[in-house]
């Protein structure tokens, strides 16, 4: 096939009308698809449903000699702290176990940040001149939403196949109004990029001006691989703490993807001493999070080996899903020249680059056939990706004839959108 870029006015003319002809005929297949979000299929819920019955009666509720039906325990039972410490490299006293959600955790730090501070905070946030947040892009829209929510300048740092470009974040963190950075280090979200060891010991390194600079480390996908076996990843937390900055990371996961979406338990990993600094926060507003549902994911995940596991059987759904996108890119799209991607082995998306100024039409032709997907622009501060090229894929909850529909309507509606671009041009 000749590359878009190298066909005549006619052959592009002839191209526009075949794809108008299949638009048509695909808007006729009534599809009703919404893939805005990596939501798990129902079959990945179903295989971890045995969680149900985890706690059943008044004597499984117990946590050593813990009631769990009772009061206290603000930063975790004792087995939580314990499972996260065994998944993520680090102690029991390093972490603190929250609610379903990691976002809500992370959405705490920043706010206390601006009502108290942090650790090393001279004042709380709130009655700084300025605060700037790093925001490597594309990125999690739900993290920029966070800093942007509470008033911060929002500054994008470009990703590479590295990670975030760490030339500008080193240079930013000189500026003492930069106080942190948001971060998915492992099969990042959207583009599936996992940051290299010369990345992460970079980030270890950092010297920011600004004494309570944070990372934000959201290792929201440190055990999700859908192809190939697990990849073993750095600890930050001690990897921040041998060069002299223990108290510069905040490291959040959950089992949102691991167990039940949004009823999950999550955690705060970070140094002790920022640990019992936010327990203290934390103690205002709360006496402890569901201690049951605690108990009810760690005897039914039991350890990060049995985790593992689990993890085989949702690759096991995840994979075909994902290579149909690639297949289906490769075979439609790829020859056409005008478009590039990433190939993850984990993680939720695939993170797609269509001809710059076209992805908010090709999303609007895709939502005329009945495919609903992120908006354009989502994976930037502020929502607005200056190509207008970016758009995440989040194959997860279609079943695979549904995903191959979706697909086929999706590079239809790209192609079209960029013949009516180079047709205007």
């Amino acid at each position: 096939m000749t590359p878009y870029s190298c066909k005549s006015r006619e052959e592009l003319e002839q191209e526009h009308e075949a794809l108008l002809r299949a638009f048509d005929e695909q808007k006729q297949l009534g599809l009703h698809l919404n893939m805005a979000r990596g939501k798990p299929s129902s079959e990945q819920l179903d295989l971890v449903s045995g969680i149900l019955t985890a706690v059943t009666t008044p004597e499984e509720c117990m946590d050593g000699s813990l009631d769990c039906r009772n009061y206290g325990e603000l930063a975790g039972i004792p087995s939580a702290r314990a499972y996260w410490a065994d998944v993520l490299g680090c102690k029991p006293e390093q972490t603190f176990i929250g609610g379903p959600s990691s976002l809500t955790l992370m959405s705490d730090v920043i706010t206390r940040a601006y009502t108290h501070g942090l650790l090393h905070s001279e004042r709380p946030w709130c009655k700084e001149e300025q605060v700037k947040f790093l925001c490597p892009s594309p990125g999690y829209d739900r993290h920029f939403r966070i800093t942007e929510f509470m008033g911060a300048e929002l500054i994008p740092i470009p990703m590479t196949y590295d990670g975030p470009d760490m030339d500008l974040v080193e240079k930013y963190v000189q500026d003492k109004s930069v106080k942190g950075i948001w971060c998915v280090p492992k099969y990042s979200n959207p583009d599936g990029i996992v940051y290299s060891d010369e990345t992460i010991r970079r980030f270890a390194n950092l010297n920011p001006t600004a004494p309570d600079f944070v990372i934000m480390w959201d290792n929201a996908y440190g055990l999700h691989e859908f192809d190939g076996d697990y990849r073993p990843f750095p600890d930050i937390l001690s990897l921040c703490a041998q060069a002299g900055h223990p108290d510069m990371v905040m490291e959040f996961a959950s089992t949102s993807k691991i167990t039940f979406a949004g009823a999950g338990f999550s955690v705060l990993a970070a140094s002790e001493a920022n640990i019992a600094y936010f327990t203290k926060l934390m103690g205002v507003q709360m006496i402890s999070y569901d201690k049951i549902n605690q108990l009810r994911h760690v005897r039914f995940l039991k350890d990060k080996t049995h985790t593992l596991e689990i993890m085989k059987l949702h690759a096991a759904i995840l994979r075909p899903k994902f290579h149909v996108v690639f297949d289906t890119l490769n075979r439609e799209v790829a020859p056409c020249g005008f478009a590039r991607w990433v190939e993850p082995k984990g993680g939720y998306f695939v993170s797609f680059f269509t001809m710059p100024g076209t992805a908010k039409r090709a999303l609007k032709l895709c939502a005329e056939a009945g495919v609903t997907m992120t908006g354009a622009g989502a994976a930037f501060p502020y929502g607005v990706d200056p190509e207008d090229s970016n758009i995440r894929i989040a194959p997860s909850y279609p079943t695979v004839a549904e995903l191959q529909k979706a697909m086929d309507i999706f590079c239809t509606c790209i192609k079209l959108a960029a013949v009516e671009k180079l047709l205007r041009n």
